[in-house]
């Protein structure tokens, strides 16, 4: 029985192919079977492992798309050398959380460029989201996108707020979000977020790595290689 049960977890961590190679060779029965059983705390890792070479796989097929900046919706340095994608939604909670690692990011490094993709998953959020490329197509986007997360959860007056704040013309702004280029981007999101695997937001591209939700800024500045 125990023999079928690491088949099986091979063919989970590595796949149906390579659970039949393991099957034939016998190595299921020998040594290395032995030592999976007596250290099962290893088969997380190797579960982890597998799902990060996936990830890179899926990032590989994407990564000119994912770093290509909706016009104005970044911060930090638009032209610096490290690159930190931020898929993210206004009424997120924990995206409003990660704003002050963000910021924090970016103080430590001056070649931070942080690429903001709106990714409206919450109900209602759409409306936040198109106003938000309105604001980066005004060259606004980094005083609303903070002033929208101080604010709160998002309705129609924090919005209002938040564009008095940041300058934004949000007459302008309101007619220019039913475009079809912002359409185009929230699509555009929406496909790279499923490419890339995603289930959430935040969800990162650090340094080349794929990293979902709200985890801890040494976490991020490590995979940018950037000292906090």
């Amino acid at each position: 029985m125990r023999n079928y049960i690491v088949t099986a977890i091979i063919a989970l961590v590595f796949g149906l192919a390579g659970a039949g190679i393991w099957s034939i060779s016998g190595l299921g029965n020998g040594q290395v079977r032995d030592y999976l059983v007596a250290n099962p705390e290893i088969l997380p890792e190797m579960a982890q492992a597998y799902q990060q070479g996936q990830s890179q796989e899926r990032l590989a097929e994407v990564k000119d798309a994912v770093d290509d900046v909706f016009p104005g919706a970044v911060l930090g340095n638009p032209n610096g050398s490290k690159v930190l994608v931020k898929f993210t939604d206004f009424a997120c909670t924990y995206c409003r959380q990660s704003v002050a690692q963000v910021d924090r990011l970016i103080a430590a490094d001056p070649e931070l460029k942080v690429v903001i993709r709106e990714w409206p998953i919450f109900e209602g959020s759409e409306t936040w989201a198109r106003i938000g490329l309105a604001a980066a197509k005004q060259g606004k986007y980094a005083s609303f996108y903070h002033e929208m997360f101080k604010l709160g959860p998002p309705n129609a007056t924090t919005i209002e707020q938040a564009a008095r704040i940041a300058g934004v013309d949000l007459e302008a702004a309101s007619a220019y979000a039913t475009s079809e280029e912002v359409t185009a981007e929230l699509e555009r999101n929406m496909a790279l977020a499923r490419t890339l695997g995603f289930t959430g937001t935040p969800s990162w591209i650090a340094g080349g790595e794929v990293v979902e939700g709200l985890v801890p800024t040494s976490r991020l500045a490590e995979a940018l290689d950037i000292k906090i």
